[in-house]
């Protein structure tokens, strides 16, 4: 009998130590970490590269000239970094509650998130201790002018996430709702959920439910996506107000890599796209990114160590990491507990290929002319009778060209299906 028992516990332990080593899925492609600006130590210094300073870094954002503009929490400025990594103050350490770059004080509060539109316009949402706690909505425009926006913005929190749409509408989260805001206008509208903390897929305000959602992103189809923290899941949100559950299965400790609601997640920071439809999340200690299939993987970093490495995305090391961005070709990543600016490039492998060994292949291709922010399955056939999957697409352009990547030979047939 005794021998029975340990024989099950091996056969036990066994499985947990396979279940944990599969848990994290790394890219594949290359990736490196590296240090982008600040050397490490709390402080403020302007200056070039890894000879300037930042107290705790929260939230980055990237403008169309590809330059950084970084909330510094512990020095109360947001700093501006140009791409050959020159970092200055660009608003902030001043007197006054609104005006012009360093003569503003920005030394009111909490910024829980940070979002540039595209007019290169900066909001932030920050909690004003000077005003008793109330939360505003602050802009920046590109000239450094500092402002506060009203706007009756119902609900807005300090836990409150942002995003904008291609027609520069903005997005927040707060009193357990999506609410869409015209700047325009200052109008603001509940875009979803009822505002009662639950858990409902559907459409529009009444049928759907979240709990405490934060952070957001939007994708180029404008739909617009939801860490729902309270329920452990990536919400999505169509311009008809359709919500779905794209990845998570609840609030989870044991975090895990895969697809859709097979991953898992504890915290997302902050949420961001590129331009091939990748969403990238800042979770803490790792950065992991989900594509249009909804395969969740780890682009850096680690579950379950933190500290300081740079390197290959599988040993490099985060320290509560906040907030990141895309500009061209690279992922940011403000660090704020190793006080600095990180950036992650992807290091693709090329290949020499001799003269005798090139040849022409032929590659068939399908136009797609459908919905805008909807997922296609592509198939293909011999002979139309048998369909087999080849790829699944998030449509953001219609038409939509789609090349199949392995030359064909002989009779093949394509077709597409939209799918729920």
């Amino acid at each position: 009998m005794k021998i029975k028992t340990v024989a099950v516990s091996i056969a036990w332990a066994l499985i947990l130590l396979a279940g944990r080593a599969q848990a994290q899925i790394y890219d594949t492609n290359n990736v490196m970490v590296s240090t982008f600006a600040g050397y490490g130590i709390p402080a403020y210094v302007d200056g070039q590269g890894l000879l300037t300073a930042f107290n705790n870094p929260l939230q980055i954002v990237s403008d169309t000239a590809s330059n950084l503009y970084v909330w510094d929490n512990g020095n109360q400025r947001i700093r501006k970094i140009t791409p050959d990594r020159t970092v200055s103050t660009f608003a902030g350490g001043g007197s006054y509650l609104d005006g012009y770059g360093t003569n503003v004080s920005l030394a009111w509060g909490q910024v829980s998130a940070m979002a540039i539109d595209h007019a290169n316009q900066l909001w932030v949402v920050m909690a004003n201790s000077y005003y008793g706690g109330v939360v505003y909505l602050l802009t920046i425009s590109t000239n450094g002018y500092t402002s506060i926006v009203n706007g009756g913005l119902t609900s807005l929190s300090s836990s409150s996430g942002i995003c904008f749409d291609s027609a520069n509408n903005l997005y927040y989260s707060g009193g357990n709702r999506i609410y869409r805001y015209n700047p325009g206008t200052g109008i603001a509208e509940p875009f979803a959920g009822s505002g009662i903390s639950g858990y409902f897929d559907g459409q529009g305000i009444l049928l759907t439910a979240f709990s405490n959602p934060t952070t957001l992103a939007c994708d180029q189809a404008d739909n617009i996506y939801v860490w729902d923290s309270g329920n452990g899941r990536i919400r999505r949100i169509d311009q008809l107000q359709n919500v779905t559950t794209l990845a998570g299965n609840g609030y989870n400790y044991s975090l895990v890599d895969g697809v859709g609601t097979n991953a898992t997640f504890n915290v997302i920071n902050s949420m961001f796209f590129d331009h091939a439809g990748y969403l990238y999340m800042v979770c803490g200690s790792c950065v992991r990114k989900m594509d249009a299939q909804t395969n969740v993987t780890t682009l850096a970093g680690s579950f379950y160590s933190s500290g300081y490495m740079d390197g290959p995305g599988n040993i490099a090391l985060f320290s509560s990491a906040t907030g990141g961005c895309f500009s061209p070709g690279m992922v940011f990543v403000a660090d704020s507990g190793n006080n600095r600016i990180r950036n992650i490039t992807f290091n693709e492998q090329t290949q020499s290929v001799a003269p005798a060994n090139l040849q022409l292949n032929t590659y068939p291709g399908v136009q797609i002319t459908g919905s805008i922010g909807r997922t296609y399955q592509i198939q293909s056939s011999p002979d139309m009778n048998t369909w087999n999957t080849v790829a699944t697409v998030l449509l953001n352009s219609s038409p939509y060209l789609w090349i199949d990547q392995n030359p064909v030979a002989g009779n093949k047939f394509y077709r597409a299906v939209m799918l729920p």
